[in-house]
C-alpha cells in the first residue's frame, strides 16, 4: 500500500498539507501512516522556498521506513555539480546556467549567523543522495523519476550496487556516449527525440532546445510530432514522425505492470482538464507543476492492476 508523490521542488508546505490529506501525521520528529507508505519519485531540490525542509520530511520519513526515496535528476545533478574531475573542474560545469539551476539551494545552506552549519549539512545531504535508488520495483508496480526504458532498467539492474550509484560510477555516468550514461539520462531525464531540422523550442526555464520529450510509452513509428509530445510546441509538422529521427523505439508495453514517475512538469489548463489524469491505465505521470504555480500530486496505489483516476489526491501551490 503505497501513495506515490510526485516532485515537490522545496514546497514543505504544500508537502506537508498534503501528507496530511493522505492521513500522514508527525510523531517522533517525521511523518509516518498506520497502515501506508509513501514513495517520492525525485526531484526534492532546487526552485523552492523551503529545499532545507523538504530534505528533513523526505529523508527523516525514509531514514525511519515510513517512505522509500528515489533519485532524480536534480539531486543527480547536484552530485555532478560537487564532484570533481582528477584533471580539475567539476563534473557538470559551473556554468551560469547550471550555477541559476541550482541557485535557490546553495543560497539557502549557506552559513548564516542564524544557520552557521548550511554548508556542511549540505555535505551531509549529498552523501544521502548516493544512498537513493533510481529507480524501484515489486511484482505489482514500477516507480522511477522520468522514464522505465527497458533496456536502460536492465543495464542498471546489472552493473549498479543495490539500484545506487558508487562514487566511481558518478564519475563514469558523465561519460557522453557509454551505455552507462545513456541508462542514466534515460532514467533520470527522461528519452528524447529530435526535433525536424532547423526547428527549436524553449523548455520551461526559458533554455533553447532541439530535442524534445516524448511519450515513451507510444509506439513512436505510429504518431506524429504532436501527438507524441509531452509539452505544447508551437509550429511541429504535421504528418508522421520523420524515421531518421527515431533512435530507439522501444515502447512501453500496454500489458506491462503499472508504472509512475514524475518529471514533466504536467500543467491542468495545457491538458485542459481540472483534475490530474492518467495518460493510460498503466502509465502516471505525478509532476504537476507545483514549483510553477501548479500541484503536488499524490497516487494511492493498492496493488490494483487497472490505475484508477479516483485515487489521486493533491493540493495546490500555496501563494
Amino acid at each position: 500500500m503505497i501513495d506515490l508523490i510526485g516532485d515537490v521542488h522545496g514546497y514543505a508546505d504544500e508537502l506537508e498539507e498534503l501528507l496530511s490529506k493522505l492521513g500522514y501525521s508527525k510523531k517522533d520528529n517525521y511523518y509516518s501512516h498506520p497502515e501506508r507508505k509513501a514513495l517520492f519519485v525525485g526531484d526534492y531540490i532546487d526552485r523552492g522556498p523551503k529545499i532545507r525542509e523538504t530534505l528533513e520530511i523526505v529523508k527523516q520519513m525514509s531514514d525511519n521506513g515510513s517512505a522509500i526515496a528515489l533519485l532524480g535528476n536534480h539531486e543527480y545533478n547536484a552530485l555532478t555539480f560537487h564532484f570533481k574531475k582528477s584533471e580539475g573542474g567539476h563534473l557538470r560545469e559551473h556554468s551560469i546556467k547550471n550555477i541559476l539551476q541550482h541557485y535557490e539551494t546553495l543560497y539557502q545552506f549557506r552559513d548564516t549567523k542564524e544557520f552557521p552549519d548550511g554548508e556542511k549539512e549540505w555535505a551531509k545531504y549529498i552523501e544521502w543522495f548516493k544512498t537513493l535508488p533510481l529507480f524501484y520495483e515489486t511484482e505489482t508496480v514500477r516507480a522511477v523519476h522520468a522514464c522505465w526504458d527497458y533496456k536502460s532498467i536492465d543495464y542498471l539492474k546489472k552493473h549498479l550496487l543495490n539500484n545506487r550509484l558508487t562514487d566511481e560510477l558518478i564519475h563514469q555516468s558523465v561519460e557522453k556516449g557509454t551505455e552507462l550514461y545513456d541508462a542514466v539520462e534515460n532514467t533520470l531525464k527522461g528519452k528524447e527525440l529530435s526535433m525536424p531540422e532547423g526547428k527549436d523550442f524553449e523548455d520551461e526555464d526559458g533554455n533553447p532546445r532541439t530535442e524534445m520529450r516524448y511519450k515513451w510509452w507510444e509506439d513512436l513509428s505510429k504518431m506524429t510530432y504532436d501527438e507524441i509530445k509531452m509539452h505544447p510546441i508551437a509550429e511541429l509538422p504535421e504528418g508522421d514522425i520523420e524515421l531518421s529521427a527515431i533512435k530507439d523505439n522501444d515502447y512501453y508495453r500496454k500489458d506491462d505492470k503499472s508504472v509512475f514517475f514524475g518529471h514533466y512538469w504536467m500543467k491542468l489548463e495545457e491538458l485542459a482538464i481540472d483534475k490530474p489524469t492518467l495518460f493510460r491505465d498503466n502509465i502516471c505521470c505525478l509532476d504537476y507543476s507545483v514549483a510553477k504555480g501548479g500541484h503536488l500530486v499524490a497516487y494511492s496505489f493498492a496493488d490494483e492492476l487497472k490505475l484508477d483516476e479516483q485515487k489521486f489526491t493533491w493540493v495546490k501551490k500555496i501563494v
